[in-house]
């Protein structure tokens, strides 16, 4: 769907038109439910958290500001809330942060230059999957989107690039962003945990 008709479409359907609504939601509906299914790997999640989406973005659409194309800000909603949703689980569902990456030089596993904890440590347990979670959350909206999208759903950069509205450059660029504020945050986490443990041993050893 163009731009242009997207955009008649959302002033329409803020006007109370529930076709155009229904026309903007079809337009979306089976990318929504792919990209909740291979992120939740789930067919009955995917199919409930596509119409909390689509719900959410019946109740916000008065918000979307047009700053970003409409699609990244329905793909931004989508990835929230399966993030939301693996959250709730609690780490029962666990994803790798040390599959294969793709580039053009060919495929890689991820590599992280730092003596610190790295974020392939943080998949050895269901603990530390859900540590990864509550990582992602911490990212902006902008780097949460991507990384969901990339490293958790598994998509190529052209499928990115398509969804977003980006250029593949600046998908590659986000990507490589994103993970090196997502591998900070995990390391912080870490030292925190680290110091406050120490700080109770030399508490309890006085």
């Amino acid at each position: 769907m163009s731009d242009e008709r997207t955009d008649i479409l959302i002033k329409s359907a803020l006007k109370g038109d529930m076709a155009s609504f229904e026309e903007l939601i079809l337009s979306y509906e089976k990318k929504v439910y792919n990209v909740a299914l291979r992120v939740l790997k789930n067919p009955e999640d995917a199919k409930d958290i596509s119409q909390e989406v689509f719900i959410k973005i019946y109740k916000n659409l008065d918000k979307f500001d047009g700053k970003s194309s409409f699609s990244t800000w329905v793909y931004r909603i989508t990835t929230n809330a399966c993030i939301d949703e693996l959250r709730k689980k609690k780490g029962k569902e666990t994803f790798s942060m040390d599959s294969e990456i793709e580039e053009d030089e060919g495929s890689f596993k991820r590599e992280f230059a730092d003596n610190s904890p790295s974020p392939e440590e943080a998949v050895i347990s269901k603990e530390t999957g859900n540590e990864i979670i509550k990582s992602v959350e911490k990212l902006s909206d902008e780097h949460r989107t991507i990384i969901v999208l990339r490293d958790i759903h598994g998509l190529s950069y052209t499928e990115i690039a398509d969804m977003t509205g980006l250029s593949i450059g600046t998908v590659k660029s986000r990507i490589s962003r994103a993970r090196l504020h997502l591998k900070n945050i995990i390391i912080g986490n870490r030292e925190q945990k680290f110091n406050n443990i120490v700080n109770i041993n030399e508490r309890r050893a006085r």
